[in-house]
Order: structure tokens, then sequence, then C-alpha cells
């Protein structure tokens, strides 16, 4: 009976550190200059008035933002350095993109084939282990590669450096292609960043006081893989929390593949509950977000399988109408079906003085400078009523959502 009472105190005092280091980390806000300078373009009116009235709030940690690969504008895509930053900034969700390795254990990576522009792989012993090695430049020819996750082993990708996503396509040797960075990026905290397998990530986010939200990637070989399933793959993803104690009220899986998510819905239903199915029909030929005759499943089918969540990019959320941008079809049914929703990504596009670009396709009449990130923003939460939004700098909506309350 000792032993046990011993024990449960032990439970408790934990529980207690939890709550203590969550407190932390949520009391830690810092927003930097970035969201006072984006309010400052704003042209004069109610939002305006309404987040400049909010300058020197104290600034706490919400799920309402979400870092996306951790907070990429500036920091190597998921890396250690990248989560730290966006909790930094307040994002309450963190996210690990999760492929496999060639041993099948889980890491986090945008795509199972990016390691050719997000390490040092092409310059490191690992090169010949590549799918495609390098290929230079050569006339109108760009340069090319691929390297997977798949190609090496988990001890193998623990031995790579990360760097900013980019590649030279005119370079000629492979040190020439580690370049390429945007000119709105930086290499400046590239430096020593530090990789991360899922069972780290989760490790991490639970120590910065965040929830969590992986998103099972597409695998770019064949499955099974040496007798790994996309089922067994699904399963793993979960497993990981479970093995971690992780109450699967704090995680969001997320997949594009409808069938991961009814998979979960079905097999872990605590975690499918809050299922995410990220919507790609945009890559469906005559798809219109704004025309539901168009759409694959309805949004009352999408609900009647039992999905609760659904993340589309931000353009098939809007629409320009009478000079203003307003919800989609999609956007209406998905609130009439009771669908919660994610979107993503602010800030991945740079300066948006040429319209923004692929994310914001559906209203690129509509936008015209960076402020527009945070008008995009209002209309998103205000008037599409959105659950939260991935982000590549999370200070910008954690300012947002603190002012207005969300």
């Amino acid at each position: 009976m000792k032993h046990l009472m011993l024990t449960a105190a032990a439970v408790l005092a934990a529980g207690q550190a939890h709550a203590e280091a969550h407190d932390t980390a949520a009391a830690s806000v810092d927003y930097g200059p970035r969201p006072a300078y984006l309010v400052g373009k704003l042209e004069e009116g109610a939002l305006k008035d309404k987040l400049s009235s909010c300058a020197n709030q104290t600034g706490s940690q919400t799920k309402f933002s979400i870092g996306h690969r951790g907070a990429p504008l500036m920091f190597p895509e998921h890396t250690v350095e990248s989560n730290r930053a966006a909790a930094g900034m307040g994002a309450g969700i963190l996210e690990c993109d999760v492929t496999f390795t060639a041993d099948k254990e889980l890491v986090c990576r945008h795509a199972q084939n990016d390691l050719q522009t997000t390490t040092n792989i092409l310059v490191s012993d690992l090169a010949d282990n590549c799918t495609s090695g390098f290929t230079p430049a050569e006339g109108e020819t760009e340069a090319t590669a691929e390297c997977r996750t798949s190609d090496i082993t988990l001890d193998e990708f623990r031995t790579l450096r990360p760097k900013m996503d980019s590649f030279d396509a005119a370079a000629t040797t492979p040190e020439e292609f580690q370049g390429g960075v945007e000119p709105w990026r930086t290499t400046l905290y590239s430096n020593d960043a530090t990789l991360l397998t899922h069972a780290e990530s989760i490790a991490l986010f639970d120590e910065l006081g965040a929830d969590f939200t992986p998103e099972l990637k597409a695998p770019v070989v064949d499955m099974p893989f040496d007798g790994f399933s996309q089922e067994d793959y699904a399963q793993k993803l979960i497993d990981e929390y479970k093995d971690a104690g992780i109450d699967p009220s704090r995680v969001w899986p997320q997949s594009f593949e409808l069938d991961d998510v009814l998979y979960w819905i079905e097999n872990e239903p605590a975690f499918g509950a809050q299922a995410v199915y990220l919507m790609d029909e945009y890559d469906t030929e005559g798809y219109d977000p704004d025309d539901p005759a168009t759409w694959p499943n309805t949004m009352a089918e999408l609900k009647g399988m039992g999905v609760n969540y659904i993340a589309p990019p931000i353009w098939m959320l809007l629409k320009a109408e009478g000079g203003k941008m307003v919800p989609s079809a999609l956007a209406t049914e998905a609130k009439a079906a009771d669908l919660g929703i994610i979107t993503w990504s602010l800030e991945r596009s740079g300066p948006l003085a040429e319209g923004g670009g692929w994310y914001y396709q559906s209203v690129a009449e509509l936008i015209d400078g960076d402020e527009d990130y945070l008008n995009v923003t209002d209309v998103l939460a205000q008037d599409v009523g959105v659950a939260g939004i991935f982000s590549d700098w999370p200070a910008t909506v954690t300012y947002y959502a603190n002012c207005m309350g969300l």
C-alpha cells in the first residue's frame, strides 16, 4: 500500500510539474516586431484600430496559432530550433510531418524525398545512398537530385545537418545546389540546427507546453515497404503518442489521404475524433471550391464518415465578391455540416505585393500588400470561423488571436 501511495504521489507531482511547465511556456510569448509592422501597414479602419489597441498586451499561447513545420520563415523546418521559435511566438499546436527511414523509424520531414533540399546530404558521405544523385544544370536543363529518408537508416539520418529548404536550379556542383534561399528568408539560424525524430518531437512539444498535429506523409516508395503496410505506418504514428502517455485530446493527426483518416476513426477512435482531413481536391480536374457539384464528397458526407475536422488551403475557403473577401461555398457548407475547419499556410508566400501566389489565388485581385496577411486572417477567423491557422511565422496569428480573444 505504501508503494502504491508513493506511486500515486509521484504521478500527481509529475502532473503538477507538467502543468507548471505549460504555464511557463504559455507565459513566455514574445511577438517580436513583425505583428506591429503588419498592423502599421493596414488601412485606417476598425481592424487597424482594434489590433493597434492591443500593442501592449501580454502574449499568451493559443491553439488558434499552429506552427507550420515550426517557424520556417527564418528557421530550418522541422528542427528543434524552428519549433522552439514557434512555441516562443505562442503557437499552441506544433506540427511534425511524419515519414520513415529505411529501417522504418518515424522522422519529421515535409516529404519522404526532400533531403536534397532540406539537409546537407548531397555534400555528405551519404550522397551515394540517394535514389537519384546530383545531376548538374546544363543549358536550359535544371540541376536535379532526389534523396529519400527511406534511402538511409535512422542512425544515418541523425548524422545529417538541416538547412533552409532551398536549391539552386542553376547549380553545377552539389555545393552550389545547397543555395537558392529566397531573399525574404534567411540562413541566419541555420548553423547547428537539430533534426527530429517523431518521438523526439513529441517530447519536445510536450516540454514546450504545446499540443500536437502530426501529418502522415504519403510515401514515395511502394507500400508495403519491406513488409511495412500503410496501416502499419498509420498505426505506428498513433502508437508513439500512446507510448509517450499523451492524452488523445491533445493530438490532431492529419493526412491528405482520406483512407488514413478513416483508419484512425475506426481503429483508434480516441485519436480519430480529432483526425484532420487535409483536402487536396484541388488536384482533381474541374474542381471548384465554390461549386459543390465538382466535389468528390460533400461536407455532410464527410461528417457522416466520422470526419470532424477538415483542413483546406486558404484559397479554398475564400472568394472575391463585391470587392471583398467572403467565405466560399466550401467554407459555408463545412460550417453547416458542423465540421471544424483548420487552414494553411499563412506567411508562406513572402511579400504579397503581387497577389500572394498559390495560397491566395481565389482572392488575388484583393491582395496587394503584406498587411493582407492580417486582412485574410480576420476574414478566416470572423467570417469563415476557422478553428486554427497554420503559419510559417506564428507570432502574427498569435497576436491576432490574443487581441480578438480567440
